[in-house]
């Protein structure tokens, strides 16, 4: 097990302190993991109080969630564990005055039984409290009766209308009511691609193979209703809120929020690509997406996978999500737009085509499709040396940048030389991300501006070095830095040497592949200096420069069959 953690028997308390640090406008009750508005006016002047909370393992929920317009107070347990009620109660007392207090309690046994006997207790010191519980996990609908489903992430919705409703006065069975048919009119599912591990235990609460999901899991760690096959996040979706919405009858023309929660090892990048088609799916069908948020809003530890929920809306409800509220994990109004905003690029400047100072032979265009071939056919090596000592995107750069030089000739850059290679410089630096792109357009934008429209052979080899030196200017990089250069300065030189020999154009290419593969083996004995892999030191010695022998690759191409 591998967490930023001290004692498991101390994470809660650890971190709700380091909560309660963070925001001055939380408080911590010495003697339970209670955390409670720090400012609450005095008993008399207080509204009714708003309290939830249920095991840790949830964060930012519950405790995330105390602030005006949100909750008074939220209880913690231990981590996917019912606090008990003894805290609970301690909770009620800390926060709640003559008006009373609303529980929202998701549904489980323990958290049922620990908040629904603290209210007992409350009610009988004389505080009205009334029981909300949320049941909104819709994958158990072929499983069990609605009454015995799960509480899961929809039940942060609940929060915000019961907390608005405090916030403004309303009374402890108005909200109540409110709180309550909202839950009734909420679906919520979720999946997991893989486990999370609960400090106590130390290990993962299940097993997934690398292909494998858990489709409609709860909060705690479980497992799912069903093992299934991993989809692409569109396909996953549309399962889900066919379920969801199936489940709770919504019909086209209603209005609906939108609640996309990750379950707490679920990057904003996903999110973002489930909410694009989650608010999709529901416009599709109809039906008229007035809010949306996507976040970590109730999470399972480190879980990667999410959950969806819809919410059915009316002008009351609305008004309640959009009603001022301060928290340290409420991300405000969900507003979104009405529909996807696409703007026009401005156009690059129209460049007259220059007239054909002589076609090319057919050599470019062959030359270019063995480059793009071997650079396809390497992706998997380039991709394996770059994640040594790199991010691990070179494979599919390079890749991209084969299917852009493939597209040249069709698309009539090849009239001269100068003119190939400053399309080759646009097409990739459109198509390669990361540093390469930019490397490799500089260079070929160099060599263009170099060569004269017919060019002798010695004039290649002044376009070589220059393009050589470009990426050494661009960069700050040198020979024996580790980079593409180790690959393409002997390669450079060798190329000179032979035409200076007189050995012509084939020979002296076949000499600069063989200089950049020595350069390339050369590369692993290097200490790196620049780029990711310098921050490795000495890790990344023993391992060729991915850079380089991505230039060695379409070197060795250029010099097509023949002696290596």
């Amino acid at each position: 097990m591998k967490k930023l953690i001290n004692d498991p028997q101390r994470v809660v308390r650890e971190m709700l302190e380091g909560l309660c640090d963070l925001h001055p406008g939380l408080a911590l009750l010495q003697a339970e993991d209670v955390v409670v508005r720090a400012e609450l006016p005095p008993a008399a002047e207080r509204p009714v109080a708003v309290l939830s909370g249920g095991g840790a393992g949830h964060e930012p929920a519950h405790a995330g969630y105390v602030g005006p317009g949100l909750l008074a107070g939220a209880i913690a347990g231990d981590v996917f564990t019912s606090p008990s009620v003894d805290a609970v109660l301690a909770g009620i007392r800390a926060a709640s005055g003559p008006a009373g207090a609303i529980l929202v309690v998701k549904n489980y046994t323990g958290d049922r039984l620990n908040f629904g006997l603290a209210a007992e207790l409350a009610r009988a010191e004389g505080i009205p409290v009334e029981l909300v519980v949320v049941a909104d996990d819709v994958a158990l609908h072929a499983t069990v009766p609605p009454e015995r489903r799960r509480g899961i992430a929809g039940t942060v919705l609940i929060h915000k209308l019961a907390g608005a409703a405090a916030a403004a006065g309303q009374g402890l069975e108005a909200i109540a009511a409110l709180a309550r048919a909202a839950a009734a009119e909420l679906g919520s599912m979720g999946v997991a691609l893989d486990a999370c591990t609960v400090p106590a235990a130390g290990r993962p609460g299940f097993a997934l193979g690398p292909a494998e999901i858990e489709l409609g899991l709860g909060i705690h760690g479980e497992q799912g209703v069903e093992r299934a096959a991993l989809a692409p996040a569109d396909q996953l979706v549309e399962r889900m809120l066919e379920v969801i919405l199936t489940d709770r009858g919504f019909r086209p023309g209603e209005r609906v929020a939108l609640l996309v929660n990750g379950l707490g090892g679920t990057p904003p990048m996903e999110l973002a690509i489930v909410a694009r088609r989650a608010i999709a799916v529901l416009r599709e069908g109809g039906l008229a997406v007035e809010r949306a948020w996507a976040g970590e809003f109730l999470t399972a530890l480190e879980m990667p996978g999410i959950s969806l929920s819809v919410l059915r809306l009316d002008d009351s409800r609305l008004a309640l999500l959009d009603a001022p509220a301060e928290a340290p994990a409420w991300p405000g109004p969900g507003r979104i737009a009405p529909a996807r905003r696409i703007v026009a690029a401005e156009p690059a400047p129209a460049v007259a085509k220059p007239a054909a100072t002589g076609p090319l032979t057919p050599a470019l265009g062959q030359a270019l499709q063995r480059v793009a071939a071997a650079l396809e056919a390497a992706e998997g090596r380039l991709t394996e040396l770059d994640s040594r000592a790199g991010d691990g995107d070179l494979g599919l750069s390079m890749r991209r940048a084969a299917a852009a030089l493939r597209a040249l000739p069709e698309a009539g850059a090849l009239v001269d030389p100068p003119t190939a290679l400053a399309a080759m410089a646009d097409a990739v630096r459109r198509a390669i991300g990361g540093s390469s792109g930019p490397f490799y357009a500089t260079a070929l934008m160099r060599a263009a501006r170099s060569l004269p429209p017919l060019p002798q052979a010695r004039d290649w080899a002044v376009a070589f070095e220059e393009a050589v030196a470009a990426i050494g200017a661009l960069g700050g990089a040198r020979p024996g830095d580790r980079t593409m250069l180790d690959a393409l300065a002997p390669a450079a030189n060798a190329f000179a040497r032979s035409l200076e020999a007189g050995e012509g154009l084939p020979k002296a290419i076949q000499a600069a592949a063989q200089a950049a593969e020595a350069g390339v083996a050369a590369t692993a004995d290097m200490l790196p200096r620049l780029g990711r892999a310098s921050y490795l030191g000495a890790r990344a010695v023993g391992v060729p420069d991915a850079g380089a022998a991505a230039a060695a690759i379409w070197l060795r191409a250029l010099a097509g069959p023949g002696e290596p």
